[in-house]
């Protein structure tokens, strides 16, 4: 997707000017984790306008494979507008009747998924379009291993189905994503802990549920791992979960063992939190290495350096 952004950062209402950027969940995790140096293929639909050949370009120029991207002459690319205010960043959607809202399942027998080790796919692709919900359940049940971000945008589900569809669609994926408060907005105030989460999902292999700016927890059979997120000054939060699972899912490719994986996700969060697009840059490899390498004590008392301007301190959002 395009996505327009106050700049400088604030209210949309009185926004003296507005940045082009490129968003959408999926893409970002693809560039975050080419980024990490792990091969990545996005597959997705743009129109034939300026905001495909925009998203195009920045998400191939980062290193991410989109030859499985279709370009279609009849629909165009979706777009979002940021808004962010003292209460958090309010997100307006313009993707009802985008080309990516009409992918389905066929895709999952082109060229473009073949060879793949892990789809990673999200709760706003279920939510775009009957074709797309019948993708997520084809894929689900195909042979490719599926990463599933729960990613749940209370605008595009009006007919209230979204507990329901998502936590099915949660329970049966293999590596799943959710935050502890979207978990309680989803089913629930009296989920209130992520071994509460866990009781809810007892389907994915492994479950990583995170805690805002406290810590991430990792259910992995029979294991539990908790790391606490750094401190973080927050320009704008949209795009961190997105950014929290590339990062997780590149220290899964490498083989890191769950801590290693989750300072890893926080690092990579800590990237988009300090930008006000979804995409910031990541830490030097070296500086990377370090950060992974401090002991338990040094960790939890963390401050991520800024490398921009702060709105406001938190941790790792998703």
């Amino acid at each position: 997707m395009a996505a327009l952004v106050p700049d400088p950062v604030g209210p949309l209402a009185v926004a003296a000017g507005l940045g082009l950027a490129v968003a959408g969940a999926e893409s970002n995790v693809a560039m975050y984790l080419a980024d990490h140096g792990v091969p990545v293929r996005w597959v997705s639909a743009v129109g034939a306008d300026p905001f495909g050949t925009r998203v195009l370009a920045e998400v191939g120029g980062r290193g991410v494979d989109v030859t499985g991207v279709r370009t279609d002459p009849d629909r165009p690319t979706g777009l979002l507008v940021k808004d962010p205010g003292p209460d958090g960043t309010r997100v307006h959607y313009y993707r009802r009747g985008s080309a990516a809202s009409a992918l389905g399942p066929e895709l999952l027998a082109g060229p473009a998924v073949h060879g793949a080790v892990l789809l990673h796919l999200t709760g706003i692709t279920a939510a775009l379009s009957p074709s797309c919900r019948r993708l997520l359940e084809e894929a689900l049940a195909g042979p490719v291993p599926v990463s599933f971000d729960v990613n749940h945008r209370t605008a595009l589900w009006p007919d209230g189905s979204a507990p329901a569809v998502l936590r099915d669609l949660a329970d049966r994926a293999d590596v799943v994503f959710v935050g502890l408060d979207e978990a309680q907005a989803l089913w629930g105030s009296g989920v209130g802990t992520p071994a509460d989460v866990r009781a809810l999902l007892p389907g994915p292999g492994l479950l990583v549920v995170k805690d805002g700016a406290r810590a991430a927890t990792a259910f992995h059979g029979p294991a539990v791992c908790a790391v606490p997120a750094p401190r973080v000054e927050v320009v704008e939060p949209v795009g961190a979960g997105d950014a929290f699972a590339a990062g997780f899912l590149a220290a899964l490719h490498r083989g890191e063992p769950l801590p290693r994986a989750l300072r890893l996700a926080h690092l990579t969060a800590a990237a988009a939190l300090r930008v006000p697009a979804d995409h910031g840059p990541l830490p030097s490899p070296g500086r990377l290495a370090a950060l992974l390498a401090v002991p338990d004590e040094e960790w939890a008392s963390l401050t991520v350096p800024e490398t921009a301007p702060a709105a406001r301190t938190a941790g790792s959002r998703g």
